[in-house]
């Protein structure tokens, strides 16, 4: 999600993994004249290879592959590092993907009115710095040329259409997602100084010229003022500045929550500021801030970085063991369709998988993990025959509800140009922000789909009370790793530095748990830079 007046509000990221979607149940609706059903798709690969993976029961390897190169993971990273390799010219590449298809959390599913997303949802414009983002849009014809100051020109078809976005605040919608009518002077007066603040974090730079917030976050900078920012939390960070305004502290708490799956209690201010600093807003000369966004979300994108994986890659494939071994690097992988092992071996590896699978498939990785932490999250897709809610501001692509305990919806079907849609498809987001994320991802693997179906429904209904009555379908979908989350000391913590360096010049990293923050950019950049590094260190060893 994002403001369109001024920051960018975004859902993104998240990072595939371990889900449960989806079972169909028939319930009455409170008129009770039908019955509707809900059709919950059910992903069962994840869960049953996932348990797999941590008790290690698979048949020994009945063949062997060699081959020089294999990615392990076929998330936007994994996607991103086989894009590289072949810019190199390096094709003899294998990736190999737990699921049967690839994108990882840039996925989407389909129903027969609309695509949506079943995770990240939208691209906001890149900063004019980050060349190698700017390269691959322009190659996929979402940028179409550059004007003569310099400024890309993105396909209209694939920026956002207005209205991009509305609230629903005190009892009615509005324009954007900061509230402009229904605050007192005071809370007004609190917003324009903490937007100020965040400018001036926007512009400020080291003494080396390095901002001290940027995207990719290894390019910012690293100065102690920078790094204490890390060492506690938004909240902390708001009360010493002296924000108290209970719609500011709404509003940054849904910000961090959409973006980092945690609110402003858990995560630290370097990652709450991050978000409203990092973009730099200048890929417009008229500073505007919209997105760019496809019906299947980011899908869009992970199907532009498939193409460098045709005939490359091996879906419903589990790496379960991964060892060097006689200077080769040995991966033991399983096919849940054949119910097969078999031996890869390779001269170099790189991991594009979340430190949750590491640890079970690399030797001495448990310690490391334990400091990286991961928001569930949930997303609900409904297919309604109408969402008139008899308001002022109409249905935008963004629509979020104050006071709600999920984080809006978004209408799946806003690009389309032909708005004659006999049906609405929209998505509704909840991440499951919490101080023990452990604890809450294992309470929302025991409720059933009873509760999830209350849940959405009766967060929706403070904005729309008869949505219930007009649901066709909902199709709920969970992950239990969404995202990873940068909870205080862990963005400039030793974990994830340890976490990414590589094995013995072998074996590669590449995820955004690394970077610390779950976004498209960090995933992409994470596939380019393990790429570059392996290819300069075999000219090191050479």
């Amino acid at each position: 999600m994002k403001n369109g007046e001024i920051y960018n509000n975004s859902r993104r990221s998240f990072f595939k993994i371990i889900a449960i979607s989806l079972l169909v149940v028939p319930f009455l609706d409170a008129c009770k004249e039908k019955v509707i059903t809900l059709l919950i798709r059910l992903s069962g690969t994840n869960n049953i290879l996932g348990h797999r993976l941590r008790v290690q029961n698979f048949p020994k390897p009945s063949k062997e592959i060699t081959i020089p190169y294999l990615i392990v993971g076929g998330g936007i990273s994994g996607l991103s590092a086989a894009r590289q390799l072949t810019k190199k010219g390096i094709t003899d590449f294998l990736l190999v993907e737990l699921e049967n298809h690839l994108g990882g959390n840039s996925s989407n599913g389909e129903n027969k009115y609309s695509k949506y997303p079943l995770g990240a949802h939208y691209l906001p414009l890149p900063n004019l710095t980050d060349k190698a983002l700017l390269q691959f849009l322009e190659e996929e014809k979402i940028i179409l040329n550059y004007d003569a100051n310099g400024f890309p020109n993105f396909d209209e078809t694939q920026l956002a259409f207005a209205p991009e976005e509305r609230l629903f605040y005190k009892n009615s919608w509005q324009e954007g997602l900061v509230p402009k009518t229904g605050n007192s002077v005071q809370e007004d007066q609190e917003f324009v100084r903490f937007f100020k603040l965040m400018d001036d974090f926007r512009a400020k730079k080291d003494s080396t010229g390095k901002f001290w917030f940027s995207i990719p976050l290894a390019e910012s900078s690293t100065v102690n003022d920078v790094k204490m920012l890390d060492q506690y939390t938004m909240k902390e960070w708001l009360i010493k500045h002296d924000f108290t305004s209970r719609p500011l502290l709404d509003y940054i708490d849904y910000c961090c929550r959409d973006d980092f799956g945690l609110g402003i209690d858990y995560v630290s201010a370097y990652a709450g500021i991050h978000y409203f600093a990092a973009r730099k807003q200048d890929a417009s000369k008229d500073k505007k801030n919209t997105v760019l966004t496809w019906p299947e979300g980011n899908a869009r994108l992970a199907l532009h970085l498939k193409k460098y994986t045709k005939d490359t890659s091996l879906n419903n494939h589990l790496v379960y063991n991964v060892v060097i071994t006689n200077n080769k690097v040995e991966c033991l992988i399983y096919d849940a369709l054949t119910k097969s092992s078999t031996r890869i071996v390779a001269n170099k590896v790189i991991m594009a998988t979340p430190q949750f699978v590491n640890q079970y498939v690399l030797k001495n990785r448990k310690e490391i993990t334990a400091k990286f932490h991961y928001t569930p999250w949930l997303l609900a897709t409904l297919v309604v025959n109408n969402l008139d809610d008899n308001s002022s501001f109409p249905l935008s692509w963004d629509n979020v509800i104050h006071g709600a305990k999920g984080l809006g919806y978004v209408y799946d079907q806003h690009q389309e140009l032909q708005q004659m849609q006999t049906k609405k498809v929209i998505t509704y987001y909840y991440s499951f922000s919490s101080g023990d994320l452990r604890k809450t991802r294992r309470k929302m693997y025991k409720n059933d789909q009873e509760y999830w179906r209350k849940m959405v429904f009766n967060d929706l209904k403070i904005a729309h009370p008869t949505i219930e009555l007009v649901t066709e379908s909902l199709d709920i979908h969970l992950l239990g790793h969404a995202m990873i989350s940068p909870v205080p000391g862990f963005i400039f913590g030793e974990a994830k530095k340890t976490a990414s360096v590589p094995i013995e010049n072998k074996i590669y990293f590449a995820h955004t748990d690394l970077s610390g923050i779950s976004i498209f950019e960090e995933a992409f950049h994470q596939g380019i830079n393990a790429v570059n590094t392996m290819i300069h260190e075999a000219k090191l060893d050479s």
